[in-house]
């Protein structure tokens, strides 16, 4: 190893190159400071290149297939029609190189000096980089930790990427699994479980509770779906044991009860828990503050408990999305130039890009029952939306939750066709604190799905016009409504 004599001056260094690194990088750039990332691996991080695009992709494509029995309904005939996973594994690869070519382009446009390697602190103020045989020392004025974190294997399952999966493998499978077996409580469960689904395996899911976080009326609208498309659920089970062999894989599952059954499925997918990638980094040289589980802690700023180094996206703990780590990484990179800014995590919107989507954003039923007491519900079936009926996708329901004291809106939650764009007018509604009043005033565009929202506000106080009044405030089957 050859090691650099002299540390090189650096402004901001910026360690880890996925969409919180790199979207830190181009706005300390805009900012007018000089910026060099570092990155191990792949430009665009785990997210665009094992994680979050690779899993869109195959929900874009499993979307189509299940759009197909509706195509035939309107009057296009699709003869042999069949799904080759081969081709859609090509596909992924060019979007991901189109989309990490991007990456590097802008950073490129923007100045950013991209060094490759591993990094880890020397000290408060010194970096080290190590690339193959040589090792250089930077000296930095800040820096931003944006190395994310890994997947950890419950300990009764073993991943092997052949046999039982996680999200670094099952979207590289080279065949279409017969059966597969999910196992787990989050989005990224129900989008491997329904993605696969509609490319034709046979799914079972495994889950702790079956509501996957969900507010319970959007869970329950879920399991109605999988049912219907004979979806088996075993919910408040998990995994005793799993044993892959050539050609299967063998689960033993115990439910809350204490009962065990045996499962057998050609592949299980593990949707895993994460620890933070700080082995290595250094940090405990620095005595940074970590939770209980290494995860770095972090404030409104994205500083860490030294001021001049932040800390952004998986690393500094749930929840791992790739939204929080963009905006902290912006963040870091405006307070480093001195710009009065807060990551408020209040109205962070959680989608799943499953068939239908899920968006929801602020507190479900049951947080604003506990925080507020007395609150309003209104629900809406995207039965009864008529741009639902033209899509052939009717199935879903959109729910509101107010406060019944001040009519201010606490809670937006979509399961159906449209939900992931829907969910930004809730976002900002609930950002700007808008009342329910503030969501019947605009127009709405006829037809749209967007007309499904404003009759979910108005059956707040029971004014829905596509709802029967029996149906209004109450709790009823979400595959009924009257459409125009």
């Amino acid at each position: 190893m050859v090691v650099g004599e002299l540390a090189q001056e650096r402004d901001v260094v910026i360690i880890g190159g996925g969409p919180g690194g790199y979207s830190a990088a181009i706005r300390a750039a805009q900012l007018g400071l000089s910026v060099t990332l570092i990155e191990e691996g792949e430009l665009g991080g785990v997210c665009l290149n094992k994680g979050c695009i690779p899993s869109k992709v195959f929900a874009h494509a499993a979307q189509k297939m299940a759009d197909i029995p509706h195509l035939k309904d309107i009057g296009i005939d699709l003869e042999n029609t069949g799904f080759q996973l081969g081709k859609l594994q090509n596909y992924k690869a060019k979007i991901i190189t189109q989309l990490r070519q991007g990456v590097e382009a802008l950073c490129k446009a923007n100045r950013i000096e991209i060094l490759r390697g591993h990094a880890s602190f020397l000290a408060e103020d010194r970096i080290g980089v190590e690339a193959g045989d040589a090792f250089e020392v930077y000296r930095f004025r800040h820096a931003i930790i944006a190395v994310g974190a890994s997947h950890v294997s419950p300990p009764t399952v073993s991943v092997d990427h052949e046999r039982i999966l996680n999200v670094d493998s099952i979207y590289s499978l080279e065949t279409l699994p017969g059966h597969l077996l999910v196992y787990g409580n989050d989005y990224i469960a129900l989008e491997a479980a329904m993605s696969f689904h509609a490319f034709g395996s046979q799914v079972s899911v495994i889950s702790d509770d079956g509501t996957f976080g969900l507010d319970d009326t959007i869970a329950k609208e879920l399991q109605r779906i999988w049912k219907k498309r004979k979806i088996k659920l075993y919910t408040r089970c998990q995994i005793e044991r799993a044993e892959s062999s050539l050609d299967c894989v063998a689960v033993t599952i115990r439910t809350a009860e204490g009962e065990t059954a045996t499962l057998e499925g050609s592949h299980l997918f593990v949707s895993c828990e994460k620890k933070a990638n700080t082995n290595g980094l250094g940090i405990e040289r620095l005595g940074m503050k970590t939770d209980e589980n290494g995860f770095i802690q972090v404030n409104r700023q994205a500083q860490t408990s030294l001021s001049h180094i932040y800390a952004i996206g998986d690393v500094t703990g749930a929840p791992f999305l790739a939204v929080k780590a963009i905006k902290q990484g912006k963040a870091a990179a405006e307070a480093i130039a001195g710009q009065l800014v807060e990551v408020d995590l209040t109205f962070l919107p959680t989608v799943v890009h499953s068939i239908p989507p899920i968006a929801s954003a602020g507190l479900t039923e049951t947080e604003a029952r506990r925080q507020y007491g007395a609150v309003r519900i209104g629900e809406f079936p995207l039965a009864g939306n008529g741009y639902a009926s033209i899509l052939g996708q009717k199935d879903g329901v959109i729910k509101v939750i107010s406060d019944a004291a001040t009519d201010v809106l606490l809670g937006v939650h979509i399961i159906g066709a449209g939900a992931v764009e829907l969910i930004s007018s809730g976002v900002l509604g609930l950002e700007m604190a808008a009342r329910e009043e503030d969501f019947r005033f605009p127009f709405y565009p006829h037809p749209s799905g967007n007309e499904a929202l404003l009759e979910a506000i108005e059956a707040l106080r029971a004014q829905a016009i596509h709802l029967a009044p029996a149906k209004q405030g109450k709790k009823e089957d979400h595959t009924k409504g009257v459409t125009i």
